[in-house]
């Protein structure tokens, strides 16, 4: 009783500041609103913590309070970095960024609030004219030779929140020791008085259609089967934005690439912060692609693509042998791309053996047997596309990128953006599509020949959503408690090595000795081999209120038969796994 005595206390002395009046009427009115209700709980959650500005930027829940998303917090997060770049960048004649925004409700508003304050510092400030893919303004900013960039969008999340991604000058969300630095200056804004919001409207610049038309004749140069394309242009693909940016670029990049039979789903082509057709925005999530679904089935297509409202992360769906509509997880995503990559890479003989592709260490291993077997090197980074995005970045101009994933629905094909582009994805995925029809195949039968090639995997990934401040300390608990007390053996295969990247140590339980794992930084995820092939990683998820799970099995196929009989057995594999782990 003591210890939330004292919360609330320190929660109504943090929410009283903002009754102060370098904050605005409306902001006073419901701070007021909130202390005066005599159920404290809305009020602990707006104000018990500083909304963090971490290495990705911001992101939570819009309102009122030093733990949401609004005015002032995005206030401080771009007065905290518009000071770190005047410091780093001073001596420039002229420092500019580019600025972007999402379909979200308050996305434009904050953009604007983010352009006032930027220019207020005098930095110079590209301003997209309406919303646009994430990957775009990564685009732009190396286009445009800038310095930095933001993006408002909280990407797949619920329409209750939304969030701020900021950039380096490589196009790429900021690593060490750029992301410590902005972060320590976004830390020394203690209040509203300490932001500059009244800026110069001269110094914003507006950008659009010029830009868009540069994006998608780079993205064009990355077809490898255009003439696979002719043939097949009026394959009928169905393409949903779920409401958002994707609706601007995708359909003219599908059909910049050829394709000629792009079906849309009307209702979902309307730009919306409500997101009114689904429940999450996600498309990871089989709801998101149901009418798309339905269109498919009733106009007989053959490839569905779906974007989440900021385009960078791409969902799919195909056609089984039974003609029934499946949706293809992150993993299935990244390893057709992968294999279709390098197979038209060896195949128009670029393959030169100075080529590699980067996935995340929760990424299917199946990716890496077939680009190891094709003689392609495989880079493993940390989740998060900045991390991807820093392996190109200390290659370039040594090797030579082919693409990269991660399961969480991103990929990236190009090097001339540094995050994960749903752009590019969709179309060359529908490429890899056109391509396999012109063999007679669907791609649902080439993902069967890759696993009959390289081996069968299925990943399933399983997240603990454990919310507010209760729920952060259980995930902080849980991870502690899987430190301390390491499993031994999982779903009845033993344990052969742990990997804890949080102290960037290893353990072989087969050779009983520790060793360092090579990564630029520590991060803090789990991850245990088995003896049977099994793979198991365990992180918080950076985003959201989550603890995430990612199981993989492995089996040897050579026949169809042995296909299915792998299916049913991972199945009850992961069923295993949940139990070994303790989670439902």
């Amino acid at each position: 009783m003591e210890e939330q005595a004292a919360l609330l206390e320190t929660v109504r002395k943090k929410a009283r500041v903002w009754l102060g009046r370098e904050y605005d009427n409306d902001t006073r009115t419901r701070v007021q609103a909130l202390l005066d209700r005599e159920d404290p709980a809305e009020l602990i959650e707006a104000f018990y913590k500083d909304l963090e500005f971490g290495t990705g930027g911001l992101r939570g829940i819009m309102g009122t309070g030093t733990n949401r998303m609004n005015r002032y917090t995005v206030g401080a997060a771009t007065q905290g970095l518009a000071n770190y770049l005047r410091k780093e960048f001073a001596g420039l004649p002229k420092i500019s960024v580019v600025i972007g925004h999402d379909c979200r409700n308050n996305s434009r508003r904050f953009a604007e609030i983010s352009a006032s304050v930027f220019t207020a510092n005098g930095i110079r400030v590209y301003l997209f004219d309406e919303l646009r893919p994430t990957p775009e303004i990564s685009y732009a900013i190396r286009k445009l030779g800038c310095q930095s960039g933001i993006v408002i969008t909280a990407s797949h999340n619920p329409k209750e929140y939304n969030g701020y991604k900021a950039y380096w000058n490589d196009g790429a969300q900021m690593i060490a020791p750029h992301d410590r630095n902005t972060i320590a200056e976004v830390n020394r804004i203690r209040s509203a008085g300490d932001i500059r919001f009244k800026g110069r409207r001269e110094w914003i610049e507006a950008i659009g259609r010029e830009m868009d038309m540069q994006y998608v004749d780079d993205l064009k140069t990355l077809s490898l089967s255009p003439e696979e394309i002719r043939r097949q242009r009026n394959m009928k693909i169905v393409y949903t934005p779920i409401h958002g940016t994707g609706v601007r670029l995708i359909p003219t990049a599908l059909e910049a690439f050829g394709f000629t039979n792009i079906i849309r789903v009307p209702a979902q082509d309307i730009v919306s912060g409500d997101f009114p057709t689904v429940v999450s925005p996600n498309p990871e999530e089989p709801a998101a692609l149901a009418m798309a679904i339905e269109r498919a089935v009733e106009t007989k297509a053959e490839l569905v693509l779906a974007s989440d409202p900021d385009a960078d992360r791409v969902g799919a769906a195909v056609r089984n042998d039974s003609g029934e509509w499946i949706l293809l997880n992150g993993n299935q995503t990244a390893l057709l791309l992968v294999y279709y990559l390098i197979t038209r890479w060896r195949e128009t003989g670029r393959l030169k053996g100075r080529e590699y592709i980067v996935k995340t260490i929760v990424t299917t291993e199946t990716v890496r047997t077939v680009a190891e077997q094709n003689g392609v090197e495989v880079c493993d980074v940390y989740t998060g596309f900045k991390w991807i995005a820093d392996m190109i970045r200390k290659r370039e101009g040594k090797k030579t990128f082919i693409g990269g994933g991660e399961e969480s629905y991103g990929f990236l094909c190009e090097d001339f953006v540094r995050d994960k582009d749903a752009v590019s994805a969709c179309c060359i995925l529908a490429e890899a599509a056109a391509w396999a029809k012109d063999r007679k195949l669907s791609l649902y039968r080439l993902l069967q020949q890759i696993y009959l090639e390289y081996g069968y995997s299925k990943e399933v990934n399983i997240s603990v959503v454990k919310k507010g401040k209760s729920g952060a300390e259980e995930i902080e608990a849980m991870m502690k408690s899987y430190r301390e007390h390491p499993l031994t053996e999982i779903a009845g295969s033993k344990v052969t090595l742990l990997h804890d990247y949080a102290l960037l140590k290893g353990y072989s339980f087969t050779e009983d000795e520790t060793f360092a794992l090579n990564m630029p930084a520590t991060s803090n995820v789990l991850q245990y081999y088995t003896e049977d092939g099994t793979k198991v990683s365990i992180r918080p998820s950076g985003t959201e209120p989550k603890i995430k799970f990612y199981c993989e099995v492995h089996a040897e196929t050579k026949t169809e038969d042995d296909l299915r009989k792998a299916e049913q057995a991972a199945l009850l594999k992961v069923e295993a796994i949940k139990a070994s782990l303790g989670i439902n």
